[in-house]
């Protein structure tokens, strides 16, 4: 049971972080293009609203490689948004491993208390015989309760973990697109000066 209460707290811990950091407004925050948009137009992006624009969001650092490259070509430019964009992405899946574990070897940890109570009964009945079947009951109703708990966490831990895979997801293909809109807003802008 302790392995399995450790497993419990470890995943509650997982799933209140991730909870918290895959937050739409922590990773994307909402008028981000539009606000880099006008400093382009306005030729007001400077290195301190680039470091600021950095330290926002992931989709600020994806944004920020783009543009601190100013004297790259596109091509760059496009190299270094996917490059920060494949590194945001490890970023926003962090944990997740850890919690898709939890959620495999949870069950397999109440299975392993289940027969290990099981053969601390068969081996009372070996050494003392039968005797009173309320105390053999009694002892194969603990062994199941690890079953039920590792089952009681798994069951969660699985729901979460595929949960955050799938807002993972969703934010990345976002924050992709959102990339290609600042690539298109670059290559604009550079076809109006040449």
């Amino acid at each position: 049971m302790v392995p399995i209460l450790l497993c419990s707290i470890l995943a509650l811990a997982i799933i209140l972080e991730r909870s918290w950091a895959l937050r739409q407004g922590q990773v994307m925050p909402d008028g981000l293009l539009a606000q880099v948009r006008a400093w382009l137009q306005q030729d007001a992006l400077d290195g301190g609203r680039l470091d600021a624009l950095r330290n926002s969001s992931q989709l600020g650092r994806v944004l920020a490689a783009g543009l601190s490259l100013h004297r790259q070509t596109l091509e760059e430019r496009k190299t270094a948004i996917e490059d920060a964009g494949r590194r945001g992405a490890v970023e926003l899946e962090r944990f997740l491993a850890a919690l898709g574990t939890i959620a495999m070897i949870s069950p397999l940890l109440g299975l392993l208390g289940t027969v290990w109570g099981l053969i601390v009964v068969f081996d009372q009945i070996m050494t003392t015989g039968l005797g009173q079947p309320s105390d053999l009951a009694g002892g194969i109703a603990q062994a199941l309760i690890t079953t039920a708990a590792g089952l009681a966490v798994a069951i969660p831990a699985v729901i979460f973990h595929r949960f955050f895979q799938r807002k993972v997801s969703v934010l990345v293909s976002q924050m992709e697109s959102v990339a290609h809109q600042l690539m298109d807003v670059l290559q604009q802008r550079e076809q109006g000066t040449s």
